[in-house]
């Protein structure tokens, strides 16, 4: 497409930010440009930051919607830190994140969004384009609102509608700056507005203008190329976000155990995705059923697990406390259920587009009664199939409940994903019952899991309900002693899990001055700034726990090993106290944050060097 002569600048690291109001299409504008970066072949990542109001008063700080990618020409484990480039929609969009650039970055501010009501709106008291707030970075004014206007001349477009294509301009000034391809682009327009050629020609042409604006005009001083990644592992890829993966994994775990998975759920912030995600699949025999409430949405995924489908659930932060109930039905019952939780800031209502790791405690010991569930937690998008699939091998090996924990940083972040050969992923298929020789509702395999009579298989009727039941003929029971019988088999079930799961990787020295263990979404920060800190021969190592109830067998040997343990968490150290109260030889030290923000490499490499040099 171009004959320019810029200079072009290697560059293997780099994070952009765009930002703009709620309606300025910056989470569509980020995922046409990560989608288009995965093509050309860097790694990456991403962070989508948006507010919860659907549509938050136009122009203010609490409506500023803004989307980050880090990518790379080497492996990446976090959709970076302080940006190298923000782009800026309005003043909102400015004064909000231009703090976070790097010293030196690029800020690229549409001016046509500068007038003094914009600014009044943005509750800026003097203009920040000329009171000096920009002046440690490079900063390029553009009045992209009237290039866009002037591109689309001539189209039967309103302003309104032709001001709404000024996101296309931008991400062609992008493209153009990073070296990037617009094909990829121009083809998902076609597929896009096809049917609507006014639409399809505005945004195109927009694109394009936007491309040759940076190119003709030079507003950058240069252009950039971050090449891709080499030595990647042979293989299929794609880019995926966190609750797709979640939806693939799930239905995957479905058709590994021979069953047809049911999803019944309420929508709610974050996990709605995952609900959307399922409901494209009936070709795979999935049958999803959005109910009018949270507890209605778990109570048809018992039933149809009941019936013999893999029942399955999902929701997010208060949506929790509604099942819980529910889910001590699930566990009395001893039906197979994965109980999917995208953690959001809580409690109530909270931070319902922010991230939070607070609901692990709730999921390991919220319900009445003796009711242990075993919890699974995601690390990042590409790890969320293989946890989905691990929760269902749980659930039909084990007929229990499983809740597995992701949250809003890993549901809406995007990285790329190596699918996984048919072949290597496990196999799992149920049998049910269905000779009434030897049957009774709970005679139990090796695993202490429950035969699996379907209704209406012929002569193996019996009774289910939150009533407990006799331990031989399934019949309600209130005899004190089978009651403990019961609960003990339900606890030793669970805690018999163990004997599957793996003792998690250590990566590091051999007694380390340090060790840091995580869970969840901190593993990119983690792993980051502890590389980092071993690339400066520092003695740390961490480890990062897939399964959080059952602990696996072999964490004491390793927490022996360390001088000092410490456990990042996005809240007040669950996990933390959980350790202590599994190991309480060991000391776990908290460090954490509940900002609704996720953990940022720098800040974490920063405390682990303080406490090394404390123990030094």
């Amino acid at each position: 497409m171009s004959s320019d002569t810029s200079e072009l600048i290697r560059q293997d690291d780099v994070t952009i930010r765009f930002a703009g109001d709620s309606g300025d299409g910056m989470q569509l504008t980020g995922t046409q440009f990560t989608d288009t970066t995965a093509k050309v072949g860097n790694d990456l990542a991403t962070f989508p930051d948006f507010p919860a109001e659907i549509r938050a008063p136009a122009g203010t700080r609490a409506g500023v919607s803004g989307y980050q990618i880090h990518f790379s020409s080497a492996d990446i484990y976090t959709p970076g830190d302080a940006p190298d480039v923000l782009v800026a929609m309005n003043p909102a969009a400015l004064i909000i994140n231009y703090k976070d650039l790097k010293p030196g970055g690029i800020v690229l501010v549409n001016t046509g969004s500068f007038t003094d009501k914009d600014l009044e709106r943005a509750d800026c008291k003097t203009n920040p384009l000329t009171d000096g707030s920009l002046s440690g970075f490079r900063v390029i004014q553009e009045d992209i609102n009237q290039r866009t206007i002037e591109a689309l001349a001539g189209t039967p477009l309103g302003k309104k509608d032709v001001l709404r294509c000024k996101n296309f301009f931008t991400l062609g000034m992008m493209y153009w700056l990073f070296s990037r391809p617009i094909e990829p682009t121009l083809e998902w327009l076609v597929e896009k507005f096809g049917k609507k050629p006014d639409l399809l020609d505005a945004n195109t042409r927009a694109l394009k203008a936007g491309y040759n604006h940076g190119e003709l005009l030079r507003l950058f001083q240069g252009r950039y190329e971050v090449p891709k990644v080499d030595n990647v592992e042979p293989g299929i890829y794609r880019n995926i976000m966190g609750n797709q993966a979640v939806a693939l994994g799930l239905v995957a775990g479905a058709e590994l155990a021979g069953l047809k998975a049911f999803l019944g759920s309420y929508p709610i912030t974050p996990a709605t995705d995952i609900l959307q995600y399922m409901s494209l699949m009936k070709n795979h025999g999935v049958i999803t059923c959005q109910m009018e409430d949270e507890i209605a949405g778990i109570c048809t995924a018992i039933g149809a697990s009941f019936a013999g489908h893999l029942g399955i659930t999902t929701t997010s932060g208060p949506g929790l406390a509604l099942k819980t109930e529910a889910m001590g039905l699930a566990v009395i019952t001893e039906l197979p259920l994965v109980i999917v939780n995208v953690q959001r800031g809580g409690p109530s209502t909270g931070l319902p587009t922010k991230v939070e790791q607070a609901d692990l405690l709730q999921s390991i010991f919220g319900r009445n009664g003796e009711a242990p569930i075993p919890v699974v937690a995601c690390s990042c998008p590409a790890d969320s199939f293989e946890c989905a699939v691990e929760a269902c091998r749980i659930a039909v090996e084990y007929m229990t409940p499983v809740i597995l924990l992701s949250d809003n940083y890993i549901a809406n972040g995007a990285e790329p994903w190596k699918l996984p050969a048919i072949e290597d992923l496990p196999h799992f298929e149920v049998k049910f019952v269905t000779e009434r020789e030897g049957y009774t509702p709970y005679t139990r395999d090796a695993k202490l899991a429950r035969a699996w009579a379907k209704p209406g298989t012929p002569e193996l009727m019996h009774r289910i309900g939150g009533l407990e039941k006799d331990a031989h003929t399934g019949n309600v029971s209130y005899d004190p002693m089978n009651h403990q019988i019961m609960c003990e088999t339900r606890l030793a079930k669970v805690m018999g899990i163990r004997d599957s799961i793996p003792t998690p990787t250590y990566y590091g020295p051999d007694a380390p001055d340090l060790l840091v263990v995580g869970w969840g979404s901190t593993y990119g920060a983690i792993r980051s700034s502890v590389e980092a800190l071993q690339r400066e021969g520092k003695k740390i190592g961490r480890l990062h726990m897939r399964h959080m109830y059952p602990l696996p067998h072999g964490l004491p040997e390793i927490f022996a090993s360390a001088r000092r343990i410490v456990v990042p968490e996005m809240n007040f150290g669950q996990a933390a106290r959980l350790l202590t109260s599994e190991y309480p030889q060991f000391k776990f030290e908290t460090h954490y944050k509940v900002q609704g923000k996720p953990f940022f490499a720098p800040e974490l490499k920063a405390h682990f060097r303080k406490i090394l040099e404390e123990t030094a």
